[in-house]
């Protein structure tokens, strides 16, 4: 039999679809509460705009076609915090900064992964725009927490890392040979440590500093022993002392997959039940038309991946055929979900009803 719909692709059928729409609501009441106002870009755009919005960012997974109105080249959108960048620095270039926007929508992937084989997936987020610091990282990374405890997420964990510390190792006190540096950061970011030590041994203890965050950040310290990352490290500190206590914290200094556009900080969010990462966040830089930077912090929580709560109870009141309108209303308004027969012989039990309106009463099934 031919499969009725594409790899990686799916439905989600009632009532797991009304579920998965809660939840949404509730991550976005949570975020839209510190003040994220709401965007929402279209599925597909020109494929150069979302290749160079994000520096360092690319355009690496996304399905592409040419347009026949244009005749350009469009992508779907494999994320979207490019297109909230585009309109952070085009529509909203006027708007005082830091703004504050969020979003949620459909992401289409290239290709799944071997954890995560789905494509298609519904990314939930925010970024805060026009402001790098300490206090605007440390708002974000409180933001994804307050969203994930608003929606019932439980078990959350934050494995933080600092995308850019080898850059700043090799040009500083511990250089690297250019032609190299690409290779040590894949070698670190495996925890290779053979392959490490014949690169840059100088680099092998940052491979053992990783773990728990207290005792990762202990290490990354008496590892600096010329204070490149002093700033870093007192940074990240204080934005994991925030959220202490509240979630799980780590630390893999030199995680990078999946990190290609961040700056100086970046951090996966993992929960209880999820079998890959429920989101990722970090510092990142905006291009402007003409060339001007603009920095960045953010996040994004893929709905699909959330650990999935229980299907609501299906609580359903049966209203027989000739029920008056103004009768169906007010059990509409005291909260109830009702289904109107159609036609003579339709029953509660063929609508999932669990209730049934009788002569003015409410008969439980």
């Amino acid at each position: 039999m031919t499969a009725l719909l594409p790899e990686g692709l799916r439905d989600r059928l009632p009532p797991h679809a009304d579920a998965a729409a809660a939840v949404e609501a509730r991550l976005l009441a949570a975020v839209g509460s510190h003040g994220y106002e709401r965007v929402d870009p279209p599925l597909a755009e020109y494929a150069e705009s979302l290749a160079t919005r994000l520096k360092a960012g690319g355009l690496t997974d996304a399905v592409r076609f040419v347009d026949p109105v244009s005749q350009r080249t469009l992508a779907v959108r494999p994320d979207l915090t490019a297109q909230v960048a585009r309109i952070a620095a085009t529509r909203m270039a006027h708007h005082p900064r830091p703004v504050r926007l969020s979003y949620a929508g459909s992401i289409l992937k290239l290709r799944g992964g071997q954890l995560s084989p789905a494509r298609e997936l519904r990314q939930i987020g925010a970024e805060l725009i026009g402001l790098d610091s300490v206090a605007a990282a440390r708002e974000v990374v409180t933001v994804a927490v307050d969203a994930l405890e608003a929606a019932g997420v439980s078990g959350v964990s934050i494995d933080f890392t600092l995308p850019d510390l080898v850059d700043a190792l090799a040009a500083g006190p511990m250089p690297v040979a250019p032609e190299s540096l690409t290779v040590l950061r894949d070698r670190l970011d495996a925890k290779d440590a053979g392959s490490v030590a014949q690169i840059a041994p100088a680099y092998l203890p940052l491979v053992e500093a990783a773990g728990p965050f207290d005792q990762a950040l202990a290490r990354l310290r008496a590892f600096d022993t010329a204070g490149v990352l002093a700033s870093r490290l007192g940074g990240l500190a204080q934005i994991a002392h925030a959220v202490d206590g509240r979630v799980a914290l780590t630390l893999d200094p030199t995680e990078r997959h999946g990190f290609e556009y961040q700056t100086w900080l970046g951090f996966s969010l993992f929960a209880r039940g999820a079998v890959a990462e429920i989101g990722r966040g970090g510092t990142y830089t905006i291009v402007h038309e003409g060339g001007a930077e603009e920095a960045a912090t953010g996040f994004s929580l893929y709905g699909d991946r959330l650990a999935s709560e229980p299907a609501p109870e299906r609580r359903r009141l049966f209203l027989p055929l000739g029920t008056p309108a103004e009768e169906g209303a007010a059990m509409r308004a005291a909260g109830w979900v009702t289904v109107a027969a159609l036609e003579e012989g339709d029953t509660p039990a063929a609508q999932l009803c669990t209730h049934v309106w009788e002569a003015g009463n409410i008969e439980e099934l």
